[in-house]
């Protein structure tokens, strides 16, 4: 069952719900308009065709540009990276946490990376270096409505397609967020500390990454965490081979190619992105790989 189908959710596919509306305002209801090839394509596809190439690519098909964002409104500030195309509609947006004692510089090669593949992609910084997976959660959701609703790129974001990411406790407190507010997107924790150990009432789609060697937060506890997630919600799990806990720490084509696909498939329901999970097409550098496929 997709996240579409889920009956909790009461919540329709973006380009369906479109067509009904159009049908309303018509005073007709086409079947033949709402099924069929017409459902294909998204709406909220951005950039060209993505090939093996193009996903893991160290730069994006659009060209972007970055604002500093001061500290407050909830959180401790932050760096903004944005497509700088104007006739592409808007775009999705992710806000992304650090780890403990961790800052934005030792995981800033996500903003670029992200953003040019066609995202608006918030990089925060935490109110204290020591901050808890549950305030960085509230963190995230802070800078998630400041982008939207108060920052100076807020016309270019999508309030109805946002996701959540961090890395260790930042990773705890994106898994925090989207138990929070179920109506995210996607969400993506890298190797990430959630003090409950459950994810029993996620309905957001999440991939957690659990690193090979790393003896912080080990293989073994996201697995356990992963298997937590219900049935009905999309889910991933990589184990990636070799690394340590801080191995986000440097540009990891590894984590990009992966990364890129599952939020391009949940934020901007673009199906042209299956074929690089479903099933994944290059496993190297990865010991496991679970998942929910299909993924829709």
């Amino acid at each position: 069952m997709t996240r579409h189908q889920q009956p909790t959710l009461a919540r329709p596919p973006r380009l369906r719900a479109a067509l009904l509306g159009i049908a309303t305002m018509l005073g007709v209801l086409a079947p033949a308009a709402l099924s069929g090839p017409a459902l294909a394509a998204s709406p909220y596809e951005r950039g060209p065709n993505p090939t093996a190439a193009s996903v893991s690519a160290t730069t994006g098909p659009f060209a972007i540009a970055s604002v500093s964002v001061a500290r407050g409104n909830g959180f401790g500030g932050g760096v903004i990276y944005y497509p700088t195309a104007t006739n592409q509609g808007t775009f999705g947006g992710i806000a992304i946490s650090p780890g403990l004692n961790g800052t934005w510089a030792g995981i800033a090669w996500l903003g670029p990376r992200l953003a040019s593949q066609g995202f608006v992609v918030f990089g925060i910084e935490t109110n204290n270096l020591n901050d808890s997976p549950t305030s960085r959660g509230t963190q995230l959701l802070a800078a998630l409505d400041y982008l939207t609703q108060r920052s100076t790129v807020r016309t270019r974001v999508d309030a109805g397609r946002l996701a959540v990411m961090g890395h260790s406790m930042g990773g705890g407190g994106a898994l925090d967020a989207a138990l929070r507010r179920p109506s995210l997107q996607a969400a993506i924790g890298n190797a990430p500390h959630l003090p409950s150990g459950t994810l029993s009432n996620d309905r957001v789609p999440t991939m957690i990454y659990a690193m090979q060697n790393d003896t912080l937060v080990p293989p073994s506890r996201l697995t356990t965490l992963y298997n937590s997630i219900p049935a009905t919600t999309e889910r991933g799990y990589i184990l990636v081979t070799g690394a340590g806990h801080n191995y986000i720490g440097q540009p990891s084509t590894t984590l990009a190619r992966t990364m890129i696909p599952w939020f391009k498939i949940f934020i901007d329901d673009d199906t042209r992105y299956s074929q690089f999970l479903c099933p994944m097409s290059n496993q190297s550098g990865i010991s496991q790989y679970r998942n929910s496929c299909p993924l829709s």
